[in-house]
């Protein structure tokens, strides 16, 4: 009964019960694990094809923007050099030029004719002007009204075509104000206008380019339903965005430095809240970087039918494999299924069962092993009970044997002393209680005894003890009355009582004392048998639990009964059972002894 509750403890912990759960088990988890990595492995390879392609896909409509603005930009350095090469534009900025104020007239109109008919090409070109350092100043305008809150000289797109000496410079998209009454979002293109002689420069010329130009370009390009394009420039500097102003105002943001530092060519992949996004960088001839954003979700248009087609095979490949491995399982723990139906016979006590396991197989062999195994486990069974029934015997008569005369020994030395002393009435005394103390153990059919018998006997010698030693020894015998009827051991108290007085308290030179409790506790018995003699050492200790062979003998008096008692009472009653000593020298020895609750 306490084995199967045991066993049914334990069973939660395990994963099952069976060796064909255990090989279906297996078999699926190496089948789900290969499956899902391959099905896994095949989405992730054809997810990355895909969005690799999709990638290159992106990169090929950026350079196309590049090379529409790059277009656009070309045309303006075009038109400049147009100028820069116009007889009328050189001769008026110059200064080595003696135009006065009234023949300004005459160049100025056509100077601004050239510039019209230019604008009326191009819709893409807002405004085209010139500023010589002489003071001269010309535009597309029949009259050129220049504000005069702002100054020319301050203006970037003036000073950095100026510091380059002669070559084109791109703006950042910038409010031109240059012109009076005039406010116009564009990008500019300006550069400085050389002499003759390509030595000094006369002036610069300056192209504004629409931004919304720009901004057509860059919304008719198609990168799925969420996808843009934006241009920074080496300065990290926004040229254009579809939603500028939501940047401009922190309600949107971009990974700007990492685009203007990115190589041209190059991609980039950011994920966060709003999605998986591919940014592609691509470099322009004039310091431009225009960035492409597609969201991987729009690359891969087929991600989902790719991923249910996958799903789909595995799920079909899983389903087979299982009921593949449930059969496989089947038939291979069936062999085994038999060997444990007739093994749990054999636990019930039944020896002549014989398994019969068909496959001639490792499993069949240790069927054939298996009945062999019972006929010589029921021959042996017979001779072991046979032999330990007779050593059991044996033993319990031997340590009878062993503690008889010890007890006699000691009790027969308190007679002849007191005899020596002429006591007779104490001898007559002793020697009944002696007798009656042998009365108990001399009789072998009984083993165990009443509580209250072995409480009677050991009073009697405790009664002979002390009219031996008369004050040097006092003694109290506590025994629950609750006790009295389960049984012990008899003659279990009387080796513990006889160490305590012979090596406890008749070495002390003041009087000793010794405590004899009994109580129940649970499903046990305890006896404790208590002196404040002189005690032990931890060594002494050591020597009473020192096991020795029958030839050898005890190191210790002390020992005598003690180590027979312990073994005879773990012989009797189970291993759980004994004693347990404590001591601390000069202090005093407390025995306590473990005996289960056997009703009488």
């Amino acid at each position: 009964m306490s084995r199967s509750r045991k066993s049914a403890s334990f069973i939660p912990f395990l994963p099952f019960k069976s060796i064909q759960s255990s090989i279906f088990f297996t078999f699926s988890c190496l089948i789900l694990i290969t499956v899902m990595v391959i099905s896994l492995n095949s989405y992730r390879l054809s997810v990355d094809a895909v969005e690799t392609n999709s990638q290159s896909y992106v990169q090929e409509i950026i350079k196309q923007v590049n090379s529409n603005i790059q277009s656009y930009i070309d045309n303006m350095e075009n038109i400049s050099m147009l100028a820069m090469t116009n007889k009328d534009v050189k001769y008026y900025i110059s200064n080595n030029s003696f135009i006065s104020k009234g023949d300004r007239r005459p160049y100025e109109k056509r100077i601004s004719d050239l510039f019209q008919a230019i604008l009326y090409s191009r819709k893409d070109i807002s405004a085209i002007m010139v500023f010589g350092y002489n003071g001269f100043s010309v535009s597309d305008r029949r009259i050129t009204l220049l504000n005069p809150y702002t100054k020319l000289e301050n203006q970037s797109w003036y000073k950095e075509a100026k510091s380059k000496g002669g070559q084109s410079v791109i703006s950042p998209p910038h409010v031109q104000n240059i012109i009076q009454n005039e406010y116009r979002w564009v990008v500019s293109l300006s550069r400085e206008l050389k002499s003759t002689d390509g030595i000094r420069g006369e002036g610069i010329f300056l192209v504004d380019l629409n931004l919304s130009i720009i901004n057509d370009i860059c919304s008719k390009i198609n990168m799925g339903k969420k996808g843009y394009v934006f241009i920074v420039d080496n300065s990290g500097n926004i040229v254009y965005h579809p939603q500028q102003q939501l940047l401009y105002s922190n309600l949107r943001s971009e990974p700007i430095v990492k685009a203007a530092g990115a190589q041209s060519g190059t991609s980039f992949t950011v994920d966060d809240d709003k999605g998986k996004r591919v940014y592609s960088v691509q470099d322009t001839n004039f310091g431009w970087k225009i960035v492409g954003v597609a969201y991987t979700d729009d690359l891969i248009a087929n991600e989902g039918t790719i991923r249910n087609s996958i799903l789909l095979y595995a799920i079909t490949g899983i389903l087979f494999s299982l009921l593949l491995s449930l059969f496989l399982s089947y038939r291979m723990s069936k062999p085994l299924r038999i060997l444990q139906r007739d093994m749990k016979k054999v636990e019930r006590g039944n020896f002549d069962v014989r398994t019969n396991i068909e496959p001639i197989n490792e499993i069949g062999q240790l069927g054939r092993s298996f009945n062999l195994m019972l006929a010589q486990i029921k021959n042996l069974m017979e001779e072991i009970i046979d032999t330990q029934e007779s050593k059991r015997k044996s033993e319990l008569m031997l340590l009878q044997s062993q503690i008889n005369p010890h007890f006699l020994y000691n009790t027969l030395d308190s007679i002849i002393w007191m005899g020596e002393q002429k006591k007779h009435e104490e001898v007559v005394l002793m020697t009944s209680a002696l007798a009656k103390l042998f009365r108990a153990s001399i009789t072998k059919d009984k083993e165990l005894v009443p509580i209250r018998v072995e409480v009677e006997h050991i009073t009697n010698y405790l009664l002979i003890q002390k009219m031996r030693y008369d004050e040097q020894l006092e003694y109290e015998i506590d025994i629950s009355p609750d006790i009295m009827h389960y049984k012990t051991l008899k003659i279990l108290l009387q080796p513990f009582v006889e160490n305590a007085i012979y090596h406890g308290v008749r070495n002390k030179p003041e009087p000793g004392k010794i405590t004899i409790r009994g109580r129940e506790q649970d499903q046990v018995i305890i006896f404790e048998v208590e002196d404040d003699g002189m005690g032990m050492t931890p060594e002494q200790l050591e020597d009473i639990w020192t096991v020795h062979d029958k030839q050898q003998k005890t190191k210790t008096t002390s020992g005598i009964g003690i180590g027979n008692v312990n073994e005879r009472v773990k012989l009797f009653f189970g291993s759980m059972y004994g004693i347990q000593i404590q001591s601390e020298p000069e202090e005093g020895t407390t025995v306590t002894i473990i005996i289960p609750k056997i009703k009488e």
